[in-house]
């Protein structure tokens, strides 16, 4: 899938060389001359404690994906009390403001609202809190929601300054992530027609994405007639799902599109519940991965003719169900663009060197599955996820809100 959006513009003031690793043709310039950007820069620096216990009260509100409601309302709060316009939550519930620009459009940022349901279950047993221990922020909940505090700090001080941007920001905690992307899937048909580009906020900009690998995953279920082992023998749902699994994984899509990075797996297989009984129903999970769309559509048109032919020779029934389909694409131009250029010297600046990718897999494939450019900010947020360790790393939380607050300011200028 190609598109040729390409959002441009120009930079002004204080150039900077991209990194030679990162591969950008051309070098750009930061906003740093700009009223009012040095002065929010120092305001994260400032505001360095305050970021990190906000972070706590939000790492605090249990929140698996799908009940992220407490928590969305308690980001809104925050968006107020710091000035965001338009400040609302949605039937998703996202969390979203707005910090208005010159141009009536739009350049939206993204962070993740929902947590693992296994956070839930730590931060239930934790009993306590997260809370700062040196350049931590420790507890179950934290390491997500970093990408919120990371987000908001960067509003808050551009608003401080007295910044006002080219475009309108918004700033979306999306719900739902872990759970089909339901939060961006809403978000970005509220804002498709206006926005210039999207960025999805998940670390300190030490790797960017800028094109996005689509998955597919499938719940193929089979149906056949059941019986005691007396009475058993074929037609067999175990023999269906074998035959099925076994010429699936034979395909040759990964082998042809490896340049692709295509992908076929089956991780679970699950049918029957006892010894001396035949299964009435049984199971299988399919993966599929590709960086082309075209490829993903093809692998499952042949795991259809797959299942099509097992049928006729054993007549067990199948339905593909799908369990989470994830778009992906590759946007024409996007690596050369305004947009990854200046988050290139962005990151740069702040210390790191990015290293540029097409495969992200996040919120930002919504967008760049439906043409729209985006990118993906990945890097350091802190360690544990998902486990009772769970931690964030203020710095990196630090590092993140300029690397926000210098694309919100440089973009379209």
């Amino acid at each position: 899938m190609r598109y040729g959006l390409v959002v441009a513009g120009c930079f002004c003031l204080l150039a900077l060389a991209p990194p030679a690793a990162a591969q950008v043709p051309d070098s750009v310039a930061l906003p740093l001359a700009m009223p009012g950007v040095r002065q929010a820069l120092a305001y994260i620096d400032a505001g360095r404690d305050r970021n990190a216990a906000f972070l706590a009260e939000i790492g605090a509100i249990i929140s698996p994906s799908g009940q992220e409601g407490q928590r969305a309302e308690a980001v809104a709060g925050r968006m107020r009390a710091i000035g965001l316009q338009q400040v609302r939550v949605d039937d998703a519930p996202n969390a979203v403001g707005v910090l208005p620009g010159r141009s009536g459009r739009a350049l939206v940022f993204i962070s993740t609202l929902d947590d693992l349901a296994t956070v839930a279950e730590h931060q239930r047993e934790r009993g306590r809190p997260p809370h700062v221990v040196g350049d931590r922020v420790e507890g179950p909940g934290t390491n997500t929601s970093a990408t919120t505090a990371s987000m908001l700090a960067a509003a808050e001080a551009l608003i401080s300054a007295g910044v006002v941007p080219e475009h309108d920001l918004v700033f979306a905690a999306v719900a739902q992530e872990e759970t089909g992307l339901v939060g961006m899937r809403r978000l970005y048909d509220e804002y498709r027609d206006r926005a210039v580009a999207w960025v999805d906020i998940l670390g300190d900009g030490r790797s960017i994405s800028y094109g996005a690998i689509g998955i597919h995953w499938w719940r193929v279920v089979a149906h056949g007639p059941g019986g005691h082992s007396l009475r058993g023998g074929l037609p067999n749902v175990n023999q269906g799902i074998a035959r099925a699994v076994d010429r699936i994984l034979a395909l040759p899509h990964p082998e042809r599109h490896a340049d692709s990075r295509t992908v076929i797996n089956i991780a679970r297989i699950h049918s029957g519940a006892v010894f001396n009984h035949k299964p009435e129903e049984g199971w299988f999970s399919l993966d599929l991965r590709s960086l082309d769309a075209h490829v993903i559509a093809d692998m499952e048109t042949d795991v259809r003719e797959v299942l099509r032919q097992v049928t006729e020779e054993t007549g067990i029934g199948f339905e593909m169900e799908p369990f989470q389909l994830t778009p992906g694409g590759q946007i024409e131009g996007a690596r050369e663009s305004e947009l990854v250029r200046l988050a290139v010297a962005a990151a740069r600046w702040l210390g790191t060197e990015p290293r540029l990718g097409n495969a992200g897999s996040s919120n930002m494939n919504i967008a760049v599955g439906a043409g729209s450019l985006a990118i993906g900010l990945g890097g350091e947020r802190g360690g544990g996820r998902g486990q009772p360790d769970e931690w964030a790393d203020i710095p990196a939380l630090q590092r993140s809100a300029k690397l926000v607050l210098l694309l919100g300011a440089g973009l379209g200028r």
